[in-house]
């Protein structure tokens, strides 16, 4: 097991998570994946299992768990089920950016029920034309009296429908480049909100992804978070921390594949011995396992380095997120083979850990975003 620097109360705390995602997640992860429904049952386990409220200070119903503790949560989830263990993982980047700029008003109204997993989240940032450029984003507000009038769309946005708030991103000075996104609280039932596509998806099936949809939508001033311009750098700053959530989860869906390989192995038999005791196999199983490790190793350092305060972190963040779910790609990939044909079918769970797993190269930054991130970051600290 990797390095780990919990206190003995959230050792407990993931041991009991662990359990109950092997004991109620994992029966359930391959129903989620064949019907595509969301899994309120999840959610409400989540709920009360106190799951929902690591994220959150104390002051605000929250467990104020450490960065450390919510990821190892994340991956205990996802390696049983990588819908489950993105229902935390998107709650902590959905209300990210109120936590890191929001009032002191704006926080007491929405972070306690969105700790006791009341509310969920969801972070509106990526457009149909606007991914990684988030400067070609489309969606403008524009401030009328009391009131901001949005107008545009958001693409791909997990909890997108469900969430009762949405921490949307919009011009408000569209000359300005990436200093005129201004973030907004938008809940679900203002006017002018609406849910466009539902998307079907390669992977994470259970988990709603939808298109929102701004038509005059009117948001009080009072929920703007900071200041207009302010967006961008909230947006940059809340993925810097949540990025690790996604290292985590492909963490998790590699270590699930591993497991997996493991046990088939020592029970398939190939000519009058289980197939675990040929050396191609094991070393197949020993380049995995070491390749989760250094994974998970990734994603500890990076939470810890944010759990200790420490202010440059983005480029560890990156290159956990990065290389973590380059590993889920190929862990899963090799658990496949492990199994043979039996890997290809869906009897047998290997084929939605890879599915599951693709997706974590793509969100919260594509991997390609993340290997610029790093270099530019090497770079800078050449040049100083």
């Amino acid at each position: 097991m990797a390095v780990s620097h919990l206190s003995p109360e959230e050792e407990e705390l993931i041991a009991a998570i662990r359990e109950i995602a092997t004991e109620r997640v994992a029966p359930r992860a391959a129903e989620i994946d064949r019907t595509g429904e969301f899994p309120w049952d999840m959610k409400e386990l989540l709920a009360q299992q106190d799951i929902y409220a690591m994220p959150f200070p104390v002051e605000y119903g929250g467990l104020g768990s450490t960065k450390l503790a919510v990821v190892r949560a994340i991956e205990e989830l996802s390696r049983c089920c990588a819908t489950t263990g993105l229902l935390l993982a998107v709650q902590q980047l959905g209300a990210m950016p109120i936590l890191l700029a929001g009032s002191e008003e704006q926080k007491r109204k929405y972070l306690p029920p969105l700790a006791r997993g009341e509310w969920l989240a969801a972070f509106g940032l990526t457009e149909a034309g606007s991914g990684s450029d988030a400067a070609a984003m489309r969606t403008v507000a524009v401030r009328k009296g009391d009131r901001y009038i949005l107008n545009g769309s958001k693409r791909f946005i997990t909890n997108g429908g469900l969430a009762q708030v949405n921490t949307v991103f919009a011009l408000t000075d569209p000359r300005a480049g990436t200093h005129g996104i201004s973030a907004f609280i938008v809940e679900r039932d203002f006017p002018g909100f609406a849910v466009g596509r539902i998307e079907d998806k390669m992977g994470i099936k259970g988990s709603q992804t939808a298109e929102l949809i701004f038509n005059d939508c009117e948001v009080p001033v009072e929920n703007l978070i900071g200041r207009e311009g302010d967006g961008f750098r909230i947006a940059m700053r809340t993925l810097d921390r949540t990025r690790p959530g996604i290292g985590a989860q492909a963490v998790g869906i590699a270590q699930g594949a591993l497991d997996l390989a493991v046990s088939y192995s020592k029970q398939r038999v190939q000519f009058g011995r289980p197939i675990a005791e040929n050396q191609g196999i094991q070393f197949m199983l020993a380049d995995m396992a070491t390749k989760v490790e250094a994974a998970r190793l990734l994603v500890y350092n990076v939470a810890e380095m944010i759990d200790r305060g420490e202010e440059r972190f983005t480029m560890y963040s990156s290159m956990a997120k990065m290389f973590a779910s380059d590993i889920a790609m190929q862990v899963t990939s090799d658990a496949i083979q492990i199994l043979g044909g039996y890997g290809y079918m869906k009897e047998y769970p290997a084929e939605r850990m890879l599915r599951d797993a693709k997706i974590t190269q793509i969100y919260e930054g594509t991997n390609q975003i993340q290997r610029l991130v790093i270099a530019r970051e090497l770079l800078a600290r050449a040049s100083a």
